[in-house]
């Protein structure tokens, strides 16, 4: 059974998949540009990270404890993709994604903890990590470039629970749950707004064929950036 976040990776694997889809300006002069096709490359591999070594399955709660982000925009795809449930704010979870995986109390409320290291060329957590957290950086290229689920996800089943508690359903993802946008929309999106915002916005902005360029907080957005992404709305 199909849901909505398995189509949209779909469709953004498919037409126009060498277009930019999702580009981030990180600190220390970072951009990262990714296209349709890499994009549903790097969403397989983390969904097949999530359901082979963490035992992930529809229904399966992920908190993102985590900035806006490539990578965290890349996380809750795949969650998505699963039929897994995200979870925002301090609400129960299975699993957790977090850049702080020291933070003692994270250890022992999860069945399994991933560390997402944020530089955009890290390979692996710089450092020694907790006794059983997994090393998203490290272990996601080991993965395959194609999903298939050992479950069938449910339309019916709970895909975002937000901060303010407020639930959306797996089948009304791209409805309920993502902002509405012009068609094909090149959309600026304030990394400093949140993972939640920003999350609404990209899944809107891609299912209206659009594209994201994503900003950290310590980026100044000038005229010059807009001008070069062909940014044509904020």
């Amino acid at each position: 059974m199909s849901i909505p976040a398995i189509e949209l990776m779909t469709a953004l694997r498919s037409g126009q998949s060498t277009s930019p889809r999702l580009t981030w300006y990180g600190p220390d002069a970072e951009r990262v540009e990714v296209s349709g096709r890499v994009l549903d490359n790097w969403v397989a591999k983390t969904s097949n990270l999530l359901q082979d070594e963490l035992d992930a399955e529809p229904g399966t709660r992920l908190r993102l404890d985590l900035p806006a982000h490539w990578k965290s925009v890349i996380l809750a795809l795949a969650a998505w993709q699963l039929g897994m449930e995200v979870v925002f704010g301090d609400a129960e979870a299975d699993l957790l994604a977090t850049a702080d995986p020291a933070a003692g109390a994270a250890l022992g409320a999860f069945d399994a903890v991933v560390a997402v290291a944020l530089p955009a060329l890290a390979m692996r957590w710089p450092g020694e990590l907790p006794t059983g957290v997994v090393d998203y950086a490290a272990e996601v290229r080991s993965h395959g470039d194609v999903f298939m689920p050992h479950v069938d996800p449910e339309p019916g089943r709970r895909a975002v629970l937000s901060a303010a508690g407020t639930e959306h359903l797996h089948g009304g993802l791209l409805d309920g749950f993502a902002a509405a946008h012009d068609g094909g929309v090149r959309l600026l999106v304030p990394a400093g707004d949140g993972l939640e915002t920003a999350l609404a916005r990209a899944l809107g902005v891609w299912h209206g064929d659009g594209s994201v360029v994503l900003v950290h907080p310590d980026v100044e957005v000038t005229e010059k950036l807009l001008a070069d992404e062909r940014v044509s709305a904020s």
